[in-house]
């Protein structure tokens, strides 16, 4: 009679995972050499067969008394133990079947049984491997090996969150209900991708769950994990914040929690860990119309011709808020300049635009920007690189893993094409610009929602439809709508076999459907080709009836140009904008004006909100705000882009022809000649426009962090190449202009649009002197392009 937790019992159970390779190996081994005596049993080999093939036979035994053992003396229980235990069983029943018929074939010669013994064989190995497999996901996880290899961090299916930590705790005491259905939707995400593997339905170890309310307030064996109110007596808390090597931390596999996310889930648990009971409830989203509206122009207003502004005028009026005042030439045109080609104006420009008496000058001025195709194309490349994540070095280039397609992007930009055929090239694609639906194959184990199938889905709809799938790519998303079966059925347009479906990495069994994501929009025949859904897919998507697509990008223009989005976040296009008449009127009249990029520019660049005073606002968060008030155009940091060509044009060059990874002049006639200097957005990445705010674009970037950095000061203040380039272009003006009087105005001029004050003239001189050395040159130049009025769009 077998004791209750009998110490040997026990013993012998945890020798389960040291026992349970032999069979494999040997049965494996065995099946091989079997495979060389195929039409001649008796063989050489044969005594050595029978040997390991016993020794397979036994192990696999003894290994499944010791794993029985295992789960009866352990607190582990779940679906996937089941699994395992009963492939476990099954295998042990073909080994005793495989016994038998081993032993009439080789101890009483009965060759009749040979073909029975070796099906018996290989189908016992196929049981073993399927038992050995579950045992694995059982411990480890499956990307227990993977997860080491140098590459695996960028095949994360988790990325790092931004939670609002300053507003949960600003709440003071009990959160307001659309706050707690954010948290929990938060928490539940952190917990399904840290927790799960050991703390779900799947598996269940110390009889503790965290995937519903029910059980995850219950908790486990020792009690509950969780304490409302008090994170300080929460056993959940206390073993997230231990060090990583310490024996009770959690997760006890895989990479420790991050420190926002151990905060959000000690504000949870201070907040009294609210666990709303609709968080599952589907209509607790606000979901946007996918229709198109074309509302009404509110009433005239004199003085305001541009309906822009009308809609506007409309919004301040309902707010209370005055009409802000309007710039100075020299701010709109230094404005307008960086935002419509990313290049500084010369002196002269902006003498010529206060000197021009035309009272539409300013609309004038934006038609003529627009019209330096070229300017134009690069300065915008850097925006639709981001977009598209698009580079020109990085990971899969080499391997032929991932697409470049910068030729095409420049060429669609240059000549301005339709974003709606724009769209359809991307989304059915040629050589040129396939890149952006191919993805990155990443080398080594990869996850299942970041194969190119699933990227393609997130990344068309994050960067086209302004939706945010990565959620329900790996389970049902718990902060909107979407449900992992449409995540795979709109991932499948992109596959050319079917899909299965695999929730948090572990497969289900149901293979997905052939689906966009809204059905108005059509159909995707599942049988077709690959190229034939994608061709449909394009068709369905550009129509006019699409409007959420025609309102992401307006609402992507609107914020690249006035420093917030009409919807914010940009990529979640179901929150609600601060005006929608605006949102839905702009982006009707992009349809009917026949998909014009330029034409939607024009459109709010040419408006009276565009030209008025900017708006400081002290905190990011307030631009995040749900209760977020337009008051005005915000103000922006220059790019990193915008930083340097403003160097390489006033200073020195801060890229030579070497670092030039795609030149636009070199295979086709332009109407314009070269720049004297590389433009930034044709480089490859490097240090200096990383600190500066260019993101990597391995994974799309639809918003750069605009913020002032330690990285950047960093770089600004101790950076090699910005030290060389104001090193070389010292010398380069001491020669030119040798007084370092004229050297002081003629940079503010070239660099501030403007002469320097008295004040800035007395610092001038006693930095410079009268004949400064270059030495001396260099730091005016470093202290000047320090200045917020340099650094910043007003």
């Amino acid at each position: 009679m077998m004791a209750e937790n009998f110490w040997l019992w026990q013993f012998l159970g945890r020798l389960h995972p040291l026992v349970v390779h032999f069979p494999i190996a040997l049965l494996v081994f065995a099946a091989f050499l079997e495979l060389f005596t195929i039409g001649k049993y008796p063989s050489k080999w044969r005594p050595g067969i029978n040997a390991i093939l016993l020794g397979g036979i036994f192990s696999a035994l003894i290994s499944a008394f010791f794993g029985w053992q295992l789960a009866r003396n352990e607190n582990i229980s779940g679906d996937l133990l089941d699994q395992h235990q009963l492939f476990g069983f099954i295998s042990a029943t073909t080994c005793l079947v495989l016994l038998w018929i081993w032993s009439s074939v080789a101890l009483k010669n009965r060759l009749e049984y040979l073909k029975y013994y070796r099906a018996t064989l290989f189908i016992t190995l196929i049981g073993i491997i399927i038992t050995g497999h579950l045992g694995a996901s059982l411990t480890h996880g499956e990307d227990f090996l993977s997860s080491t290899l140098p590459w695996s961090e960028a095949s994360s299916t988790y990325p790092a969150s931004n939670f609002d930590l300053a507003d949960y705790q600003s709440e003071g005491g009990a959160l307001t209900p659309s706050s707690e259905l954010k948290l929990i939707g938060e928490i539940r995400a952190i917990l399904a991708h840290n927790c799960y593997k050991c703390h779900s339905g799947a598996k269940i170890e110390g009889d503790l769950r965290l995937d519903t309310k029910e059980f995850a307030l219950k908790g486990g064996k020792s009690g509950a994990v969780i304490v409302a109110g008090s994170p300080q007596k929460s056993e959940l808390i206390r073993r997230i914040k231990l060090p990583q090597n310490h024996k009770e931390v959690m997760p006890s596999k895989g990479n420790p929690l991050s420190k926002e996310e151990v905060a959000l889930l000690s504000i949870w648990v201070e907040k009294g860990a609210p666990w709303p009971d609709n968080a599952a409830n589907p209509s607790i989203y606000r979901v946007a119309d996918l229709a198109p509206r074309r509302p009404s122009l509110p009433k005239a207003v004199k003085g305001l011709t541009n309906p822009v502004d009308l809609f506007v005028y409309d919004y301040f009026q309902k707010k209370g808020l005055p009409w802000p005042e309007g710039v100075d030439d020299k701010t709109f045109v230094r404005r307008l300049y960086l935002d419509m080609i990313g290049l500084l104006p010369d002196p002269a420009d902006l003498d010529a635009f206060t000197k021009d008496p035309r009272p539409d000058k300013s609309a004038v001025l934006v038609e003529t920007l627009l019209s330096r195709n070229e300017d134009y194309a690069m300065h915008w490349l850097s925006f639709w690189n981001d977009h598209l994540r698009n580079d020109y070095t990085g990971t899969g280039y080499i391997t032929n893993g991932r697409f470049n397609i910068s030729d095409w992007l420049y060429q669609s930009l240059l000549n301005n094409k339709p974003y709606n055929v724009f769209v359809k090239e991307l989304l059915y694609p040629n050589e040129k610009s396939k890149g952006f639906i191919e993805g990155i194959r990443w080398r080594g184990t990869v996850n299942a929602s970041q194969r190119t199938e699933m990227q393609a889905a997130q990344n068309v709809g994050q960067v086209i439809l302004g939706l945010n799938l990565k959620c329900a790519s790996c389970h049902d998303s718990f902060i909107s709508d979407w449900k992992l079966d449409q995540a795979y059925a709109f991932a499948n347009i992109f596959a050319d076999t079917t899909l299965e479906i695999s929730r948090c990495e572990q497969p289900t069994g149901k293979m997905a459907s052939t689906k966009i994501l809204w059905e108005a929009l059509g159909e995707i025949d599942s049988l077709a080709s690959r190229a034939e859904k994608l061709r449909q897919l394009s068709e369905n998507l550009v129509q006019p009836a699409n409007g959420r697509m025609y309102r992401t990008i307006v609402n992507r223009v609107w914020k690249q140009l006035m420093g917030r989005g009409l919807v914010e976040p940009v990529d979640e296009m179901d929150n609600a904008p601060w005006s929608q008449d605006l949102l839905d009127w702009l982006a009707s009249e992009f349809v009917d004006s026949g998909y014009d990029l330029k034409g939607l520019i024009y459109q709010i660049a040419s408006s009276k909100i565009y030209q008025s005073a900017s708006v400081g606002i002290k905190s990011p968060d307030l631009l995040m705000a749900e209760d977020y008030i337009f008051t005005g155009i915000a103000r922006k940091r220059i790019t990193a882009e915008q930083f340097s060509d403003a160097v390489s044009k006033v200073i020195f060059p801060m890229f030579n022809e070497q670092d030039l990874k795609y030149n636009p002049y070199q295979l086709a006639k332009n109407e314009q000649s070269p720049p004297h200097f590389v433009r930034s957005s044709l480089v490859a990445n490097n240090s200096f426009l990383t600190a500066l705010g260019r993101p990597n674009r391995e994974i799309v970037t639809t918003s750069r962090d605009d913020q002032a950095s330690l990285l950047q000061a960093l770089e600004l203040t101790n950076g090699e190449r910005l030290y060389e380039v104001l090193q070389k272009g010292a010398f380069l003006w001491q020669e030119k202009y040798k007084n370092g009087e004229l050297i002081a105005e003629e940079f503010y001029q070239k660099l501030l649009l403007r002469k320097p004050s008295q004040k800035e003239k007395k610092i001038a001189k006693e930095a410079l002197g009268d004949q400064p050395k270059p030495e001396q040159i260099q730091d005016f130049f470093w202290a000047v392009l320090l200045l917020p009025e340099f650094q910043i769009i007003y």
